[in-house]
């Protein structure tokens, strides 16, 4: 497939996000279903947050992912910036420009940031200075992982390629018979001990990170029907990693468990959602795409709670922490439940434009990202 082919096709399956029975647009294109979300309850504050601290990035018009190391965070914006943040105290770090819109990130170490611009470049930076770039055959809408001094890439063609960190020179790469059609969203790219995990269409695959070798290929969800839209099977958003255990969503299709040591899956759940999961020993929690928030028990995928009192409100990549969940919303709020039931904590507010990345926790500090650039920090009081 040339890169040509597989740059409409994406753009193309990003179309079928309003059609085929799929309401729900992308939590970072900021969409909802059509249906107009119920009045929220009333706050009631049984969680004492505050906003720490808040900064400005640029606009984020992409699946952006904020990668944490210790208590740094590594961002991106669509204008092209790229920088480094204390979750602490929402101190710049460092901050660097790299030329072109960027389309998939952030990724790092704490040390390299790695990033996708609109040109097809991979682009790596450290303390407020590009280090290289290189031309990718394909667009890429995951954001890259670095680790083990390498800068790993999940291709919208769904071949996985490794860089060197230092000269970003290309050391192997992986590819994969694609379909005609992908979904324009991040992707799943994980890296579980010495196995380095990629999402396949609807397949979970363990490479050898040391030269791309299939270590063993794990089947989330199956192409189904006669056309290319009817099969379009993708594995998107965060996946929720416990040690070993490694849960993923197949987009509008299902989501399921396996063990990242040998491939083995443990369970999968029919779900109809495009975003990604959290989760913790006990949970694994996602949202539907009406706005549903479901927790399934990690252990065997059977339903723990489900609350709808999100419907239609263009909900996120859930993230729990401690007994809580925090979710985002289209309306840039971020609704904290309870573990156990999935009943209102408390609410808390942004810049009313949509939460763009999945939540994060660094330290102590819970950080969310909103469309308009907005970077919030909040700590329990």
């Amino acid at each position: 497939m040339t890169a040509g082919r597989i740059g409409a096709a994406a753009v193309l399956a990003a179309s079928l996000l309003g059609l085929a029975g799929c309401s729900m647009m992308p939590s970072f294109l900021g969409g909802s279903d059509k249906a107009a979300p119920p009045q929220l309850e009333p706050n009631p504050g049984l969680l004492a947050v505050r906003q720490a601290w808040t900064t400005k990035l640029g606009e984020v018009g992409f699946p952006m992912t904020v990668a944490v190391n210790g208590t740094q965070l590594a961002l991106a914006s669509s204008d092209g910036t790229v920088a480094m943040l204390d979750a602490g105290t929402g101190r710049e770090l460092w901050r660097a420009g790299v030329g072109s819109a960027i389309v998939a990130g952030a990724g790092s170490d704490g040390t390299t940031l790695a990033v996708v611009t609109r040109d097809n470049e991979l682009v790596a930076a450290s303390a407020g200075k590009v280090l290289w770039r290189q031309k990718l055959a394909a667009q890429a809408y995951t954001a890259p992982l670095v680790a083990g001094n390498r800068v790993f890439v999940l291709a919208a063609d769904r071949s996985v390629s490794a860089f060197d960190g230092q000269s970003g020179r290309r050391l192997w790469s992986q590819p994969r018979p694609g379909e005609p059609l992908v979904l324009r969203q991040s992707g799943v790219l994980l890296a579980v001990g010495d196995t380095l995990l990629a999402g396949q269409g609807g397949r979970v695959v363990g490479l050898n990170p040391n030269n791309g070798s299939v270590r063993w290929d794990a089947a989330i969800a199956t192409p189904r029907g006669t056309n290319d839209v009817e099969r379009l099977v993708d594995l998107v958003g965060r996946p929720s990693r416990v040690g070993n255990s490694v849960c993923v969503r197949a987009f509008q299709a299902s989501v399921g468990c396996l063990d990242a040591t040998r491939g083995g899956l443990a369970w999968t759940k029919p779900s109809n959602g495009g975003d990604g999961l959290g989760g913790d020993d006990r949970l694994v929690v996602g949202t539907e795409s009406d706005g549903r928030v479901v927790a399934w028990r990690r252990d065997n995928g059977e339903r723990a709670w489900t609350t709808d009192k999100l419907l239609h409100r263009g909900t996120g990549t859930p993230l729990l922490v401690g007994n809580s969940v925090a979710v985002g919303d289209s309306t840039g709020l971020l609704h904290v439940l309870s573990r156990e039931d999935g009943k209102l904590l408390t609410r808390l507010t942004t810049d009313g434009s949509p939460v763009v990345a999945p939540p994060v926790i660094a330290g102590s500090t819970l950080v969310v990202v909103t469309r308009n650039g907005g970077v919030y920090g909040f700590v329990p009081q």
